[in-house]
Order: C-alpha cells, then sequence, then structure tokens
C-alpha cells in the first residue's frame, strides 16, 4: 500500500491550488470547504445545454409540455436521489468515488464498473465538446477542429489544477447562469406556443416512459463522481446537509433546463439546442440569444473539466489494481492527457449530427450504472453502515480481496434482469416490445441489484472487520 505524503493542501486562503492528490485518501488535517459549496458546484454543473437537450425527447415523440414536464419531474426526482446519498461518501471516507468499489466488488473486480464509467466520462465530453462547437460558430463560422483542441485543452487545464479550481469555477458560474438563463426562460414562456409544432397531444405512455428514464438515466450518471468533490469536507460533515445541497442543486437545474427543452421542443418543428435559444432569445430582445449560447460555454467547459477529472480517477484507480501507480501530480496530469487525447480523436471521428444518437447512449449508460449505484449504495448504508478499512482498499492482500463475488454477482444479474426491458435503437427486449417499446429497465435492475447484494452479504459479520479498521485508521493518523 502507498499513500501520498506531498505537503498537505489545506487550503485556508480560498485561493485555488495545484492539487497534488488523486486516488490516495485525503487526511483529515487537510480537510476544508463549506457543505454548501455543494449546491453551487452541482448546479452549474448540471446547467449545461446538453441537460435541455434531454427535455427534447418527450416532444420529440408526440408528448405533451404538460406531460413531458411531469415525466421529468419525475425521472429528476428519482435519479438525483441516487446521487445526492453517494455524497456522504467523500467525507466519510476520504477517497474518489469509485474507488470505493473495490469494497463491493474487490480491487481487480471493480474494473467491471470502472469501464463503463470512463466509457461514460469520454462520451459526455465528446457531446460537450461538439455543443461547444456549434455555441461559438453560431458567430465565429469556419473550420472545426481548431475549437475542438481549444475546448479539450482548456477543460484539461482546469482539471490539471484540481479539485480548489473546479469548485471556485463551478461556484462562480452558478450566479451567471442564474441571471442570464431566468431572462431566457422569461423569453421563451412570452414568445413560445406550447404544443403548437405536435400533431397531438394525448398523453403516450410510451413517449413518457422514455423521458423519465433519460431524466433519471442522466442524473444517475452523475453518481460516479459525486464524492470526487465531497472528499475533501471535514470528516464530521453531517450527511443531512451534504445530500441536501447535492440534491438541491443537481435537481433544480436538471428541472430548469429540462422542462425549457420541453417547452422549446413542443413549440419548435425540429429543434436544435444551439439554435432554437438563439431564436427564442434573440425574438426577445434583439442579440440575448446569440449572447446566452455564448454565455452557456464556459459551463460546457466547466463540466468537460469535472468530466476529466472524474476520467483521471477511474483511470489510475484501474491501473492501480494491477501496477501500483504512485498518487502523483505526474500521474494526475498523464491520466488528464491521455483520456484529453481521446475525446479529442473522438470527436474529429463521429457525425455532427449526435442528437440521433444521444438518447441511446444515455440509456446504455443507465444500464450498466444502475446496478453499480444499487451495490454501492446498499454497501455503504446498510451492510458496512459506513465503516471501512481505507488503507485495505489499497492492499490486493486485503480483507476485501482481488474479486468480490458478492458485488459482482449482484452487478451482473441487475444487468442481466433488465435485458428483457430495454429498448435501444438497435435492440428492444421482448417486454419491452410487449409494452409498446416502454423502456422501465431501471426500475427492475435496481431492486435485483440491491436486494441480491444484500441476500449475498446478510451473513457479512461487520463486526469482524472492526480490529482491521481500527489498524487502519491508526495507519492513516501516523501517515
Amino acid at each position: 500500500m502507498r499513500f501520498n505524503m506531498a505537503t498537505p493542501q489545506n487550503n485556508e486562503t480560498g485561493r485555488p491550488k495545484i492539487e497534488v492528490r488523486s486516488i490516495d485518501y485525503i487526511p483529515r488535517n487537510e480537510r476544508h470547504g463549506k457543505v454548501w459549496h455543494q449546491g453551487p458546484f452541482w448546479f452549474s454543473g448540471n446547467f449545461v445545454i446538453m441537460t435541455m437537450i434531454i427535455g427534447f425527447i418527450g416532444p420529440s415523440m408526440g408528448l405533451s409540455t404538460l406531460y413531458s414536464v411531469l415525466a421529468i419531474a419525475l425521472g429528476v426526482g428519482f435519479g438525483t436521489f441516487f446521487m445526492a446519498f453517494h455524497a456522504n461518501q467523500g467525507p466519510t471516507m476520504g477517497l474518489p468515488q469509485m474507488i470505493q468499489s473495490r469494497a463491493q466488488f474487490g480491487m481487480r473486480g471493480a474494473i467491471l464498473p470502472f469501464a463503463a464509467v470512463i466509457f461514460c466520462y469520454i462520451g459526455f465530453n465528446v457531446f460537450n465538446v461538439i455543443l461547444a462547437t456549434d455555441a461559438v460558430q453560431t458567430v465565429v463560422p469556419g473550420v472545426r477542429e481548431p475549437w475542438y483542441l481549444l475546448w479539450v485543452g482548456a477543460a484539461a487545464l482546469l482539471a490539471v489544477i484540481g479539485h480548489d479550481l473546479l469548485h471556485t469555477v463551478q461556484r462562480w458560474l452558478s450566479y451567471l447562469i442564474i441571471a442570464v438563463y431566468s431572462l431566457m426562460t422569461v423569453a421563451a414562456l412570452l414568445t413560445l406556443h406550447a404544443d403548437a409544432a405536435l400533431t397531438a397531444t394525448h398523453f403516450n405512455l410510451d413517449a413518457f416512459l422514455v423521458q423519465l428514464g433519460a431524466a433519471a438515466g442522466y442524473q444517475i450518471s452523475y453518481s460516479v463522481y459525486v464524492s470526487d468533490y465531497s472528499r475533501y469536507l471535514p470528516h464530521d460533515t453531517p450527511m443531512r446537509k451534504i445530500v441536501w445541497w447535492t440534491y438541491l442543486g443537481a435537481a433544480c437545474s436538471a428541472l430548469w433546463l429540462m422542462s425549457l427543452g420541453a417547452l422549446i421542443g413542443s413549440a419548435i418543428p425540429e429543434p436544435n439546442a444551439i439554435g432554437s435559444l438563439r431564436q427564442v432569445g434573440n425574438q426577445f430582445i434583439n442579440g440575448f440569444g446569440t449572447f446566452t449560447v455564448l454565455i452557456s460555454l464556459p459551463t460546457l467547459i466547466g463540466i468537460m473539466a469535472v468530466n476529466f477529472y472524474g476520467a483521471m480517477l477511474t483511470g489510475i484507480s484501474a491501473l492501480d489494481a494491477f501496477r501500483k501507480v504512485a498518487p502523483t501530480l505526474r500521474s494526475r496530469i498523464a491520466g488528464i492527457g491521455i483520456t484529453a487525447l481521446i475525446v479529442f480523436a473522438i470527436a474529429l471521428a463521429i457525425p455532427q449530427q449526435y442528437l440521433a444518437t444521444f438518447n441511446t447512449f444515455i440509456l446504455l449508460i443507465l444500464y450498466f450504472l444502475i446496478p453499480w449505484t444499487a451495490v454501492n449504495l446498499v454497501d455503504f448504508y446498510f451492510v458496512r453502515k459506513g465503516h471501512y478499512a481505507i488503507s485495505e482498499i489499497f492492499n490486493p492482500d486485503g480483507i476485501y480481496g482481488l474479486w468480490s463475488r458478492p458485488g459482482l454477482l449482484a452487478w451482473f444479474a441487475g444487468l442481466l434482469a433488465m435485458v428483457p426491458f430495454m429498448s435501444l435503437s438497435f435492440y428492444t427486449g421482448p417486454i419491452a416490445q410487449a409494452l409498446g417499446g416502454a423502456d422501465i429497465a431501471f426500475i427492475i435492475g435496481l431492486p435485483v441489484s440491491g436486494f441480491g447484494y444484500w441476500l449475498l452479504t446478510r451473513h457479512l459479520q461487520a463486526a469482524n472487520e472492526t480490529q482491521v479498521i481500527l489498524a487502519s485508521e491508526k495507519i492513516l493518523e501516523q501517515a
């Protein structure tokens, strides 16, 4: 086992410094930050143009604005619930989100959810690069590739500086976007006619469930890096406060922006995220739509940086399971750089018409992450009740092992149970076909994985780990 004993980062001045830690434990004397900062961080992180696109899905399938907003509210409320409860793991364990999975899946078994998570990070950043370029080319048309490089480079630089700067940027962006999008929402309400673009506005169960599932899956996808940004908080941070602030920030921004997307999608034929915002804003005040699109660029770069940071942590965790990786600034830069190059290459290769594949991407994320979040949360809140031997998570010969059967079996069981209920562009399960194409896979995967894991671990005697946990605490304090 190896811990990084670099100079402490207790940043009492409030000035962001280059972060030196990565997947290693954050000592309690280095903890800092305020719990309410989680609110604006996740508000800005979720308040990106891509979130609005989720709101287009219901109207594109003939669902009225009212029912689309209702499906969005239910999906956001459901998905954010799981995301927010991961936030409490950060201050409790002092570790990034995904490396905690070693306690449920084993040091090497955790590679399976790691792979799905890295796919999630890269996929979202490819979409964000394209969206950011679409936005800037509303005023500066021309070759796209240099813009791709600029966005990727700027986001990678933010990620290299790390945790404190990301929090600062996201917090200040929240104030700006609330002001701008409040006026944009007024513009949409005054200039658009809901359901004007729809030939029929009756209730459609299939479309309702697809919209609900997309909203839920989008929110659950944030679960994979929630504690990355809460792990520096003091160890005694109250669970109620951190869960509440995380939920409030992430849910409010998603509900607001997706609902705005549903209104635009039902009023404008063939809506386009960038073009529709320009159209609505410029009709209200000349030039305001273009201004809103350009103001949205920093939020896209901010969430790209957050994704690069999370991909780095997950990638290093995966490599460390097979060959020890020193948690240094050099390894952080290498991880972020490699991920940035992959995103840039894929953005160059895929067609610009990404929206047709976006819903499929969201659903695929949902299928793989639902079993993981169920296993991870059940283990934390019901099996081990937040008590872990942190040093053993880094020990290949430790109590959590290389491969943990309960976690892997529960994850695969949830994944397989969802297959008949899946409804994708290239595959529709038999039960989904019987339901007219409605996708309720996430409703099945959660209880199968969560309850299955609890059954497999119900005889686990957490008390037997007490001595190991106490020994681990001593190791951490001495380090």
